[in-house]
């Protein structure tokens, strides 16, 4: 099986996939975003580094999940705090046209190439909540992070998402939960992702009982 968990900027994708790829001892995928070295650059001035950065993110994610198709001997499963797709939020929201319309070029190319996962989960947070895990966190290419910029990056993680058809998608509000510091919220939460059957898309909300939509 192969899960992808995405989410927001401090939403908690790394650590999920870190702890769900140990208990099911599934091959770790997770992206190597320290490695962009304009990611520091683009969080001082985004206008002028924005193509760089999403550029070199592209090739890199692109290299990276390439290796997916080839048969893993050592493990059964596959987890990863990304997927391909999500690239095209960041473009869609960082580039200018002449720059987007050069980037879509490049991905029409490469895109089928890319082995889709089995079942999407999407970590769902508030702005809010966000912030204050980046701030927690205290990276220090991270320092720059506007409020606004997780704002509209989170809107556009959410319209991307709920019209996201590729594969299975759950989308999970974990907002006021802590699947990394709770026992029972990881639990709750991993329980729900490794259920036998999964709609297209569903929704959990560890507050409420999950709805879903066939």
């Amino acid at each position: 099986m192969y899960i992808a968990i995405e989410g927001v900027i401090g939403a908690g994708k790394t650590s999920l996939a870190k702890r769900l790829a140990e208990k099911l001892n599934a091959k770790l995928v997770l992206e190597s975003f320290e490695e962009n070295p304009f990611l520091d650059k683009f969080y001082k001035d985004p206008a002028r580094y924005a193509f760089h950065t999403q550029i070199h993110f592209l090739l890199s994610r692109y290299k990276q999940l390439l290796t997916l198709r080839q048969e893993d001997l050592f493990h059964d499963n596959i987890v990863s705090d990304y997927i391909f797709e999500k690239d095209k939020i960041f473009a869609y929201l960082n580039l200018k046209d002449d720059e987007l319309d050069l980037y879509e070029k490049i991905v029409s190319l490469i895109e089928r190439q890319i082995r889709i996962p089995d079942i999407v989960i999407y970590l769902q947070s508030t702005v809010e909540r966000l912030m204050s895990n980046i701030k927690h966190r205290a990276r220090p290419y991270e320092e720059e992070m506007k409020t606004d910029y997780i704002s509209d990056l989170n809107e556009g993680y959410n319209y991307f998402f709920f019209r996201y058809r590729a594969t299975k998608i759950m989308i999970v509000n974990v907002s006021e939960i802590d699947f990394v510091n709770n026992q029972d919220d990881f639990d709750r939460l991993t329980a729900e992702i490794l259920k036998t059957e999964h709609p297209q898309m569903e929704y959990f909300n560890p507050s409420f009982k999950n709805v879903s939509n066939k």
